[in-house]
């Protein structure tokens, strides 16, 4: 049994020894720029694991977020939504060095939600007489034509939240909800980083989006201005 105090690490490094390994699946947090784990991303690309394939919305922009990962050439493949702003992103997937599966948004959302369920697979129209539907099963219920889909779990999540206490419960901020609570669902290990950790008890139970019980490790991020300075330190080397 996992106590509160051995939830906590001192860092992202450290919180993610021996969860990595080439190959691997892992669900990042995050919509657009917000409540990105850019902590746990830069823990990631300092291991080197390489041949990952992320389940994320989007890859961040160049230099943030996952835009980190795609320079040091440590994706495969991205399951997403969004390319955005990152121009790197559309290169790589462009020459041919990254590969892709889209998803309309609401559809990578509801993939993972399911996958935390226990749900393998369900049926919708979003996408139904697109390429989104290629080669996928379709079915009619009442009259109407609906493609098949699946769950998404992950060997590991990785998710950002506003607060958190060392037992591992969860409080996000706005539109850092969209994809970070189901991915601490859906994923094997899930991992936290928090802006403010507190003690059990300090949160309104009323006011926690993910539960203690989905969380197996957790760090309090660094502070914004060590976080720039890693940014910086990152560019000059």
């Amino acid at each position: 049994m996992v106590t509160r105090a051995k939830k906590v690490y001192p860092d992202a490094v450290t919180a993610l020894a021996g969860l990595l390994r080439d190959d691997m699946v892992i669900m990042a947090g995050g919509f657009g720029l917000c409540g990105i784990p850019e902590n746990l991303i830069e823990g990631i690309r300092l291991s080197g694991v390489k041949g990952l394939t992320f389940i994320s919305n989007n890859a961040g922009v160049d230099g943030f977020g996952l835009g980190v990962l795609l320079e040091t050439k440590s994706v495969r493949k991205m399951i997403s939504s969004y390319v955005g702003e990152n121009k790197l992103f559309a290169q790589q997937y462009l020459s041919g060095a990254l590969e892709l599966e889209f998803n309309p948004q609401g559809t990578l959302a509801e993939r993972i939600r399911a996958g935390g369920a226990g749900i393998p697979a369900f049926f919708t129209k979003t996408g139904v007489g697109t390429l989104v539907a290629e080669g996928k099963e379709l079915r009619e219920f009442n009259g109407e034509t609906y493609v098949m889909e699946t769950g998404l779990v992950a060997d590991l999540s990785i998710v950002k939240a506003y607060c958190g206490d060392t037992a591992g419960n969860l409080v996000y901020r706005k539109t850092a909800r969209n994809f970070n609570p189901m991915m601490a669902t859906a994923g094997k290990v899930t991992v936290a980083e928090v802006e403010n950790l507190v003690e059990p008890g300090s949160i309104d139970p009323d006011h926690i989006h993910t539960p203690g019980i989905f969380v197996q490790r957790i760090i309090k991020g660094a502070a914004y201005e060590k976080r720039i300075e890693q940014r910086t330190t990152r560019k000059k080397i």
